[in-house]
């Protein structure tokens, strides 16, 4: 059962919906809103932060516990329905993941729509992989994540990274990742009334057609869903029961997983989309961004496995030059 904190959250969401509803706001609007409210979130304690141009082009920071890792670094994609979001709305939770998983943590701000529609969001995320590869990076030490739309944003640079033969990171994390830009009818129906009456408040099923502008919606690269999943790396997928996006993981995963991919699934009840950037107020928050760490600590315990290029090349070497 969600807890009290939970509880008083949703019912703050939901008295905002209706207001919204009859008030329309732009784009513009609501990133000002955003933004005005990410001043509240504050940054946790023994997290160093520094902000840079990465590649002098595009916003990003560093996000640096104490005693991190020396080598090992997490990759985070901010989500907001490609339109949303930024390196300030997202700083507190993304710090507080630094903390937990004792990882030093690169976010971007990459381009959003309509201004930049698809793929500019894609190709900015694949610029700040490569980024990592040139200053030294090894690619089994990264880990790709993002939440909601930067949540299928990392898993599609997992298929683009796979598709161009290039090394793929040691994991991909999606904290409930928009997996399929198509928000079907029946989901919107099913699933809590709170969450319904925000997405249409905020009219969100508008906001994937921005983003896709002329490509189809069913694009492999923006419906990671829709995609051939062979040949990814291990998975971790956090989704409440209560999101309009939880059928679709559960499609997802199961695709995943028929595909050979290591997928960890991790359901919560009831809970509200985006519960994880209320870490500060909701246990359930805090319990998820602990699972992160939990999954990466046992993840990199195993053994090293060869990166997921070497195993495809090696799967299309004749049997005889493989033994010898």
């Amino acid at each position: 059962m969600p807890s009290f904190q939970h509880l008083l959250l949703k019912q703050f969401l939901t008295a905002a919906a209706a207001p919204l509803a009859r008030r329309k706001p732009s784009v513009g609007a609501m990133r000002l809103a955003m933004e005005a409210g990410s001043l509240f979130q504050f940054m946790p304690w023994k997290v160093n932060l520094e902000s840079f141009k990465l590649d002098n082009r595009l916003e990003a920071e560093w996000l640096r516990p104490r005693a991190a890792h020396p080598t090992r670094v997490l990759l985070y994609l901010h989500g907001g329905g490609y339109v949303l979001g930024s390196l300030n709305t997202h700083r507190s939770l993304v710090g507080s993941l630094a903390l937990r998983t004792g990882l030093n943590v690169l976010t971007i701000n990459y381009r959003k729509a309509p201004d930049h529609p698809f793929p500019a969001a894609l190709d900015d995320a694949r610029r700040a992989y490569r980024w990592l590869l040139r200053h030294g990076h090894q690619p089994h030490e990264i880990v790709v994540a993002g939440d909601s739309a930067g949540g299928g944003l990392a898993l599609a640079l997992l298929l683009a990274l796979r598709d161009a033969g290039e090394v793929l990171p040691a994991a991909g994390i999606g904290l409930s990742p928009w997996t399929d830009l198509n928000l079907p009818i029946t989901a919107l129906r099913r699933v809590a009334r709170e969450e319904g009456l925000l997405l249409e408040a905020l009219q969100m099923r508008t906001w994937g057609p921005l983003y896709a502008h002329k490509t189809p919606l069913t694009h492999p690269l923006l419906s990671p869903a829709q995609a051939d999943l062979h040949g990814l790396p291990p998975l971790l997928i956090q989704i409440s029961t209560a999101e309009v996006l939880y059928d679709d993981v559960v499609k997802f995963t199961r695709k995943a997983r028929a595909a050979g991919v290591s997928v960890t699934l991790q359901p919560f009840e009831g809970l509200v989309h985006w519960w994880h950037l209320f870490w500060r107020v909701v246990p359930e928050a805090r319990q998820a961004l602990d699972q992160v760490a939990a999954f990466l600590t046992e993840m990199w315990a195993q053994p090293a496995a060869k990166p997921a290029r070497l195993l495809l090349a090696e799967r299309r070497l004749p049997l005889r030059r493989r033994a010898a």
